[in-house]
């Protein structure tokens, strides 16, 4: 990803110099880390003064928690997306491990901050970092207790196995340079996900009539019911 660098001289909307200045940072962070970033280098990136910069995050910390926010809310987006992508269950799978492939390897290497981040032991870097995978564990966790007998206990700890799969999945294809091409990595992977969510038994149907009526009642407007095939 590369910074589209405005002339110091030039206004932009709060929210516009806000969405460039994190895109800054972000190139930033990946390139050399927390601790070797420096507040001079985002700005200069950003093509902004150091006041600038200062006007909208009070300090370095701060950008890099707004940063892990912004990316947490597009990684929960695009698990979410892919599990609503299609009603059949293997094909939301595949689309899902899919996703975790594409988060990795899309330009600017933002997958790093959440993943492979230098300040992790930082009790707010490591909170955000936390509950993002917990909230992406929970999006896998709604789907499977719906849809087969397994409890929701249950589910949440398929759930975690399914976000640790797909996330160090991605990496260590991407890491290790794999000659693998994208799709292919990701179908394989998928497949194994899939295998072992086969051997749940489906849910009994007054079962699910049950639980749809409930997301009814707590979510008006969706009607949707997934079974696994």
């Amino acid at each position: 990803m590369s910074t589209d660098v405005r002339g110091r001289g030039q206004r932009l909307p709060r929210s516009a110099r806000r969405a460039q200045l994190l895109a800054a940072a972000q190139e930033a962070f990946v390139a050399s880390g927390y601790h070797a970033a420096a507040m001079d280098d985002i700005a200069d990136r950003a093509g902004v003064s150091k006041p600038v910069l200062y006007q909208h995050f009070p300090g370095k910390h701060d950008l890099y928690l707004a940063l892990l926010d912004q990316l947490a809310v597009e990684l929960e987006a695009t698990v979410r997306g892919a599990l609503a992508s299609t009603e059949d269950n293997k094909q939301r799978v595949f689309a899902t491990i899919a996703a975790y492939f594409d988060y990795v390897a899309k330009d600017g290497s933002a997958y790093r901050l959440l993943f492979e981040s230098d300040l992790v032991n930082d009790e707010a870097v490591g909170g955000r970092i936390d509950a993002v995978m917990a909230r992406c564990s929970e999006a896998f966790a709604d789907t499977i207790s719906a849809d087969t007998a397994m409890s929701r206990a249950d589910a949440l700890v398929l759930g975690h196995a399914l976000t640790g799969l797909g996330q160090i999945a991605a990496r260590s294809w991407l890491t290790i340079g794999s000659p693998t091409p994208l799709s292919e990595a990701a179908r394989i992977v998928g497949q194994l996900a899939d295998v072992g969510i086969a051997q749940e038994p489906l849910a009994d149907v007054r079962v699910i009539e049950q639980r749809l009526k409930a997301r009814r009642l707590s979510r008006p407007g969706s009607h949707r019911v997934f079974l696994l095939s």
